[in-house]
């Protein structure tokens, strides 16, 4: 008889799939609460190094953390119409504490911004005080209909910068800077993740932004995630709190604004964007754990040799641990590993160590191969770089691969239907054909310019709408 799979098979049930992994590679649970969840230090781990690779970037654009409350008076969310339109859906409302009812409720915080823009009105006085340059690591509360991990959950975790400006000219600019060089840069060169960089229509903006800048991501279905964006707000919330400066000539001026955020749903993308039927495939350049060195059996100088390896790798910059827990069978700690994706395996036992050689496991490519236990400090880095870059490769092949021209709606829903993804003339489709795509579940994900560009505006001359199914 045939031994069951791990996992359920992605060609089977995708997302049955999905869940079998972040259960058995252990990456998080269901919290009490509906839509909540609990990262667990493996899945959390992930979304430590996600945070240091982003917070550098983050860092080199000048911009400073900073921490605001969680509770936001709900009177603040009125200030801006279509902001609070936006959200209200989702609001969880405290409306008792301390055994009384308070005098105004407040909001879980959703985004920050009507809390934020509260004080860079008070810190913004002149043109001296700017540009303004903002940023928070935090959670947020949105009432989530139809939960599921990572991707779509009550309470999630998050960055989300925000700033102002003496114009506009350079609220767009830093807008496109955090799109490009932070994200897109961490995107493709840390996650390996091939992504679309497009501008959102006026249907999918942001709510209360004047153009919202998105990067998209084929999944392994073929569907749809938005990874990150990035908001121009224009003077909207500056009207709303009257956030204004003093200008060189003398005059008070409303600031121009920005707003962006990534979130742990990047951790739901690593795991449909990258893993396969046996677990997991973390990118070298993100794993917490590059290398794992097991040993195979209780053998003391066994466990003397992957100790001493373990020593030797961490020396030269890997990320490793070793796994020296031979009362566990090897079989188990290798499928463990295989299920969390860690990039290498490096298997030493009894006779290997009298050869003088180790059993190399790739997870990426797949595969094993003997190498000698004395080579392996200066060949693994050569190893998780090709590896990084095979993952990136994988990823832009099946976009492209899964992506279809189409001239109508119909074309463009056929496509969608069947896990690929459309791109359509915004001449031809425009606001009401895509209209006519939701009422089939299809959204535009984005526009983007012929050559592949973000286009300044959304009605340029050859935008072309990328169409999909989405997360």
């Amino acid at each position: 008889m045939a031994k069951a799979p791990v996992l359920t098979p992605r060609a089977d049930d995708f997302p049955r799939w999905y869940q079998d992994l972040i259960n058995k590679a252990e990456l998080a649970d269901n919290g009490p609460v509906r839509g909540t969840m609990v990262i667990r230090p493996y899945g959390y781990g992930l979304w430590e190094r996600m945070q240091a690779e982003m917070d550098a970037r983050i860092k080199e654009t000048g911009t400073q953390n900073a921490y605001f409350p969680l509770l936001i008076p709900q009177s603040y969310l009125t200030r801006e119409a279509d902001h609070v339109e936006g959200f209200a859906p989702e609001l969880a409302v405290v409306t008792h504490g301390g055994g009384k009812e308070l005098e105004e409720p407040a909001v879980v915080r959703p985004t920050s911004e009507m809390i934020i823009n509260e004080y860079f009105s008070k810190w913004v006085q002149s043109y001296r005080d700017l540009p303004l340059l903002i940023n928070q690591w935090a959670n947020v509360v949105r009432w989530e209909l139809r939960p599921r991990l990572f991707l779509r959950t009550t309470e999630f975790l998050w960055q989300e910068g925000h700033t102002a400006h003496a114009t506009y000219e350079d609220a767009r600019d830093f807008a496109a800077h955090i799109h490009r060089r932070v994200y897109e840069d961490f995107m493709v060169n840390v996650l390996a993740m091939d992504v679309v960089a497009g501008r959102k229509t006026t249907r999918e903006r942001f709510a209360g932004a004047v153009n919202t800048l998105t990067l998209e991501g084929m999944m392994g279905d073929g569907k749809a995630l938005q990874m990150a964006t990035s908001h121009e707000l224009g003077q909207n919330f500056a009207k709303a709190f009257d956030t204004t400066y003093l200008s060189k000539d003398g005059t008070q001026e409303l600031v121009w604004q920005t707003s962006w955020g990534s979130t742990t749903r990047m951790i739901g993308a690593l795991v449909m964007m990258h893993g396969d039927d046996d677990g997991l495939r973390v990118p070298p350049r993100l794993a917490q754990i590059q290398a794992v060195v097991l040993a195979i059996k209780g053998d003391e100088a066994v466990l003397a040799k992957v100790r001493e390896l373990g020593d030797r790798l961490r020396a030269a910059g890997i990320r490793v641990h070793v796994d020296d827990r031979t009362d566990v069978p090897f079989g188990r700690r290798a499928v463990d590993w295989e299920l969390k994706g860690v990039p290498v395996r490096v298997e030493i036992g009894p006779r290997d160590l009298e050869n003088g050689t180790a059993m190399l496991a790739r997870r990426i490519p797949g595969g094993k191969e003997p190498v000698a236990v004395d080579s392996l400090v200066q060949l693994l880095p050569s190893v998780l770089e090709e590896d990084q870059a095979l993952l990136l490769t994988q990823s832009l092949q099946r976009r492209e691969a899964r992506t279809v021209e189409a001239a109508t709606v119909g074309e463009a829903v056929e496509a969608a239907t069947a896990g690929r993804w459309a791109r359509v003339p915004w001449a031809v489709l425009g606001a009401q054909g895509e209209a006519a795509l939701a009422e089939h579940a299809v959204t535009v994900r984005c526009l983007v310019a012929e050559d592949g560009s973000v286009p300044d505006t959304e009605d340029a001359p050859g935008n072309v709408a990328v169409v999909a199914r989405a997360y």
